[in-house]
């Protein structure tokens, strides 16, 4: 990383870190990171601060940069916000699901063409009204890439919750299966209006790329289908993630 001060506030990066990269990989787990890194070329560490951390390699002579966004909305919106204004125009989330749709199996991956804006973040970047969606030709990769690999997958709409537990209707919290009335039969409700799988992140980072004139999309693993399970077999976990990140970095190299 170069030395001097930051062109932003959080991310610990220059502008001249990236090398020209304008396309940005976005795990929310920091240790994700390295693990797709690891499928590009040329790879090194950038910076590590908060829950950002980042490194840096080439798809071809494209540079790519990967960096992690923790959990949730706020963090990720910070992450899109400061790395638009060091020039990045693409974003693809690359992250976990848990699927409510019975059809869905666990290392099954989803492609999420919209997101419900479940999250707080989003509406101070657009009003509820604004849909989540993401970017058409992105999108189109990921499906080809998805089927060039033989990866399952499922396109569709995700629902982005704030919260892990009472927002994605979890009955294991603190207060043993008290969720308030607006949202005890959302998961009901959401099965019911084709909804593929609860995540944390797509919500925010499809609004905020939407609104900027940016390109944002979101492909997740399926670790577990919360019509059968509530915990994934640490089996599955492994084979998901890297079906997950597979698909992304082909997509890369889509025309």
């Amino acid at each position: 990383m170069s030395e001097g001060n930051h062109d932003v506030f959080h991310l610990g990066l220059n502008r001249s870190d990236l090398e020209g990269a304008e396309i940005a990989l976005i795990p929310g787990d920091p240790g994700r990171v390295p693990k797709i890194a690891t499928h590009l070329e040329n790879a090194r560490d950038l910076a590590n601060t908060r829950e950002y951390r980042s490194m840096l390699g080439f798809s071809g002579e494209t540079p790519v940069l990967v960096m992690s966004t923790g959990i949730g909305g706020p963090s990720a919106a910070i992450a899109v916000e400061e790395l638009a204004l060091l020039g990045v125009k693409r974003f693809l989330r690359i992250g976990t699901t848990g699927a409510i749709q019975p059809h869905i199996e666990a290392s099954d991956v989803v492609i999420t063409t919209a997101a419900v804006r479940m999250d707080g973040a989003s509406r101070h970047i657009a009003p509820q009204e604004y849909p989540a969606v993401a970017d058409f030709h992105m999108v189109r990769r990921l499906v080809a890439a998805a089927e060039r690999i033989g990866a399952r997958y499922h396109l569709g709409v995700t629902a982005s919750s704030d919260t892990f537990y009472q927002g994605q209707g979890r009955k294991d919290s603190f207060r043993k299966g008290f969720v308030h009335r607006e949202l005890a039969n959302k998961i009901e409700e959401l099965q019911n209006l084709n909804v593929l799988s609860y995540e944390m992140e797509a919500g925010t980072v499809l609004t905020q790329t939407s609104a900027y004139g940016l390109g944002g999309a979101c492909i997740s693993g399926v670790l577990v289908n919360r019509t059968r399970a509530e915990f994934p077999d640490a089996a599955v976990i492994g084979e998901t993630v890297l079906k997950t990140i597979q698909v992304a970095i082909a997509s890369l190299k889509e025309d």
